[in-house]
């Protein structure tokens, strides 16, 4: 059977901090994540913190001669060679986006808003490492997508919210079953350590023989 391509979700951000201990303060202790996982060795590291959702995380690299990032306020135009603006996080309802207020005021950061997006309620904020960020909560619920009001209508949008995967080429050579590994990266070494101190086990599901095929590695 052919294998299906869907992507289920965003599993990590991964940014640049020149200071891991003050993000890990920012993340974890103020803004509540969960730290997550994490390696470092020879002057790099690499953490990941986790969100409420279980499943979504944000990951930071810390090494020599890493730097903030220039400030530029979400959605303000720029012409720098930029491919980012800033990360939302999600809230539950209004009274959590004003007590997020509240409590990054009270850590003494500067918060804009709330400002009334038509379909959701905002704030924003700077991590330590100049990293623009929001809190969204939304109030709407899209019923008939895709929900799009632009006054210059585009007509690739006007071909609907569903995928028209032929608009790209087929693929007619799939990777064989014996060609599907992978090359060790940075964190290879931290899988055999964490098995050993029992912090992490493989996920239930696996195919069989999997963990076997990456013991061999």
């Amino acid at each position: 059977m052919k294998p299906s391509m869907k992507l289920q979700g965003i599993d990590h951000l991964a940014f640049i901090t020149e200071d891991i201990t003050g993000t890990i303060r920012f993340y974890r202790d103020l803004l509540g994540m969960e730290l997550f996982a994490g390696i470092g060795h020879g002057g790099y590291r690499h953490y990941f913190f986790r969100l409420g959702d279980g499943k979504t995380q944000v990951a930071f690299f810390e090494y020599d001669g890493a730097s903030p990032m220039a400030r530029k306020f979400p959605g303000d135009r720029t012409s720098e060679p930029l491919g980012f603006d800033h990360v939302s996080f999600l809230v539950d309802s209004r009274a959590e986006l004003f007590a997020l207020k509240d409590r990054l005021e009270a850590a003494g950061i500067a918060v804009h808003g709330a400002v009334d997006h038509g379909l959701f309620w905002s704030v924003y904020f700077y991590d330590p490492n100049n990293i623009p960020l929001e809190a969204s909560w939304n109030f709407m619920e899209v019923v008939e997508a895709p929900a799009v009001v632009d006054d210059d209508p585009l007509a690739v949008a006007a071909e609907g919210s569903a995928p028209r995967p032929n608009q790209w080429p087929p693929v007619t050579s799939p990777t064989p079953e014996a060609k599907m590994v992978a090359s060790g990266g940075n964190g290879l070494p931290l899988r055999e350590r964490l098995l050993a101190e029992g912090r992490v086990r493989f996920k239930d599901g696996l195919e069989p023989g999997f963990a076997a095929l990456i013991a061999a590695e």
